[in-house]
C-alpha cells in the first residue's frame, strides 16, 4: 500500500462513519410515538394496574379535598374566632385516621370480609339505630341522621353503606345459583335492605336513602338477578320515592323551585349562589383562595357545595379535572369487576362503585342545577369526618380485592423486588486497593498458605514439559550440563565423561 492510499483510507472511513451515525431527518429522535404506544399498551394490560391506579386516584382525590376544605372554610372559621386552618386540621385528622383504616382494610384478605359480612351489617344497623335515641341523636336541617359523642358528630349511615355492600356481596354470592327462585331472591335480601333503607328514611334523609338504593341496585344487577324482578322492584322503589316526596312540603318546594324557577323568599339561595360561583370562575377560575361565595354567601360551602367553590377558584379546568378523577375511578372499578373471578368480590365492588360514583355524580348534578337540591356530600372531597372515613375504608377494601386479581400478586411482587434490588447498596472493598473484578467474582476454592515458593512447589504449573520447565523456579542444586543439553537440543549427542 502506497503512501497516497494510506492517506486516503482515513477519509473513506470518516465518510462511512458519518453516514452511519447520521440521524433520520424525518424522525431524528427515533419512533417515539411507537415506543409510547407500546409502553402505554403494556401498562394498560398489566395485572397490577387496578392496584396502583386505586392508590394514585385515591391519593389525588383526598389531596384535592384537603386543599379545598382549607380554602372554603378559612373565612367562616375566622369569623367565628377560630384559626383559619381549623378546617384543615379537623379534616386532616380524619384523613390520618382514614389512612390507618385504609391500610388495615387493604391488608385483610377477602375471606375475612365474607366471614364478617353479617357481623358488620348488624353493627351498622345498630349504629344507625342510635340516631333515634333521645339525647344522642342530633337533627340537622330537618334530618335526624347524626349522633353526638362529646365534641364529635358522626353520621352512622356512611358506615352502614359499606357494611351493606359487603353484606350484599356475601348473600348474593351464596345464593347466586338460586336467584331465579322468588323465595331465595326475597329472603334475606329484601328484609335486610328494607331495614337498612327504612332506618335512614326514618330520619327524613332522602338523599342518603337514594344513594343506598343505588348501591343495592348495582349489587343486584351484577349478581345476575333476572331482569323482570329487577325492573319490578325498581318500579316499586320509584313509587315509594314519589310517595315520600309528595308527602313532604320541603321536598315538594325544592322540586317546584327546580322545575319552574320560581323561588319565594330565599328558597333558591343555595342553588343560585352555587351557579353564580361556577359562572364567576369561567375557564381558569379566580385563583386558589380567591372565592367570593365562601364569604357567607353560599351555605355549606365546604360541605355539599364544595364543587361550586372548586369551579369558582379553579374554573372549568378544575371541575373537569375532578370529573376526570372520578371517571378514572369508575374505569378502574369496572375493570376490576370484569377481571375478578370471585362472585363475592365482584358483587361487593359493584355495590361500592354504585355508592361512590352515584353519590359523586348526584352531588355534581345538584350543584350544576341538573337535579333539585339533595343533601349528599362529594366523596373524598367534601368536609365531613364520617364520610371521609367510610370512603377511605371502602377504598382499602377495593385495594384488597385488586391484589387478588389474576396475576396481580406476582406483578406487584416482581415490581417490589426490582425496586429493592435497584436501591440496594453494595459494601465497599476493604484494603488500599480494590481487587480485580475477576478475583472478587471467582475466589479461589483452595487458598494456598505459606510463601510463594512453597505455593509453587505444592501446585506445579501445568502444560508441556518445556513450558513447565520454563515456569518452574530454579530451586535446590543446579542440574548437570548433560541434562540441560539433553533437554535443550534433540540432535546434539550427550557428552561423555573422561
Amino acid at each position: 500500500m502506497t503512501m497516497e492510499d494510506t492517506r486516503r483510507e482515513p477519509r473513506r472511513d470518516a465518510r462511512r462513519s458519518a453516514e452511519v451515525v447520521r440521524p433520520d431527518e424525518e424522525h431524528p429522535l427515533g419512533n417515539i410515538g411507537g415506543r409510547v404506544r407500546q409502553g402505554v399498551g403494556s401498562w394498560l394490560k398489566s395485572p397490577a394496574l387496578d392496584f396502583y391506579g386505586l392508590i394514585v386516584v385515591g391519593a389525588l382525590l383526598i389531596s384535592v379535598g384537603l386543599v379545598m376544605v382549607l380554602s372554603s372554610s378559612s373565612v367562616s372559621n375566622i369569623s367565628r374566632g377560630d384559626s383559619g386552618f381549623a378546617g384543615l386540621l379537623r379534616q386532616g385528622t380524619f384523613a390520618g385516621m382514614g389512612l390507618v383504616a385504609l391500610a388495615v382494610a387493604a391488608l385483610m384478605p377477602p375471606g375475612f370480609y365474607r366471614r364478617a359480612a353479617w357481623f358488620l351489617f348488624v353493627l351498622g344497623l345498630a349504629l344507625q339505630c342510635l340516631v333515634h335515641v333521645p339525647g344522642l341523636g342530633v337533627e340537622v336541617y330537618g334530618n335526624r341522621n347524626w349522633i353526638q359523642i362529646g365534641s364529635q358528630r358522626l353520621q352512622p349511615s356512611e358506615f352502614l353503606k359499606l357494611a351493606l355492600a359487603v353484606w350484599l356481596g356475601a348473600v348474593l354470592a351464596m345464593k347466586r345459583p338460586l336467584l331465579h327462585r322468588p323465595f331465595h331472591l326475597i329472603i334475606p335480601l329484601l328484609p335486610g335492605a328494607g331495614v337498612a333503607l327504612g332506618l335512614v328514611i326514618l330520619g327524613h334523609d332522602l338523599g342518603t336513602m337514594l344513594v343506598m338504593a343505588m348501591l343495592v341496585a348495582g349489587a343486584v344487577w351484577v349478581a345476575g338477578v333476572p331482569r323482570r324482578w329487577f325492573v319490578g322492584v325498581g318500579l316499586a322503589g320509584l313509587a315509594g320515592v314519589i310517595a315520600l316526596t309528595i308527602t313532604s312540603g320541603n321536598r315538594m318546594a325544592r322540586i317546584n323551585n327546580w322545575l319552574h324557577g320560581t323561588c319565594p323568599g330565599d328558597t333558591c339561595l343555595q342553588s343560585e349562589q352555587g351557579l353564580m360561583g361556577l359562572a364567576e370562575g369561567g375557564w381558569w377560575g379566580l385563583g386558589l383562595g380567591e372565592s367570593r361565595q365562601k364569604w357567607g354567601r353560599l351555605p355549606a360551602a365546604e360541605d355539599d357545595y364544595i364543587f361550586a367553590i372548586i369551579g369558582e377558584e379553579l374554573g372549568l379546568i378544575g371541575t373537569l379535572g375532578v370529573l376526570a378523577l372520578f371517571t378514572a375511578l369508575a374505569l378502574l372499578m369496572f375493570r376490576m369487576i370484569t377481571r375478578l373471578d370471585d362472585h363475592f368480590m365482584q358483587i361487593t365492588v359493584a355495590g361500592i362503585s354504585a355508592w361512590l360514583l352515584g353519590q359523586a355524580f348526584v352531588n355534581m348534578m345538584v350543584v350544576t342545577g341538573l337535579l333539585p337540591v339533595i343533601g349528599v356530600p362529594l366523596p373524598f372531597i367534601s368536609s365531613g369526618g364520617s364520610a371521609l372515613l367510610a370512603s377511605m375504608t371502602a377504598l382499602g377494601v377495593l385495594i384488597s380485592f385488586a391484589r387478588r386479581e389474576p396475576g396481580a400478586a406476582e406483578a406487584i411482587g416482581a415490581r417490589l423486588s426490582s425496586v429493592r434490588s435497584s436501591i440496594s447498596v453494595l459494601p465497599a472493598p476493604r484494603g488500599r486497593s480494590a481487587a480485580p473484578a475477576t478475583a472478587r467474582s471467582a475466589p479461589a476454592k483452595h487458598p494456598v498458605k505459606g510463601t510463594p515458593r512453597q505455593a509453587a512447589a505444592k501446585h506445579p504449573a501445568k502444560g508441556t514439559p518445556r513450558q513447565a520447565a520454563a515456569k518452574r523456579p530454579a530451586t535446590g542444586t543446579p542440574r548437570s550440563s548433560s541434562s540441560r543439553t539433553r533437554r535443550s537440543g534433540r540432535g546434539t549427542a550427550p557428552s561423555r565423561r573422561s
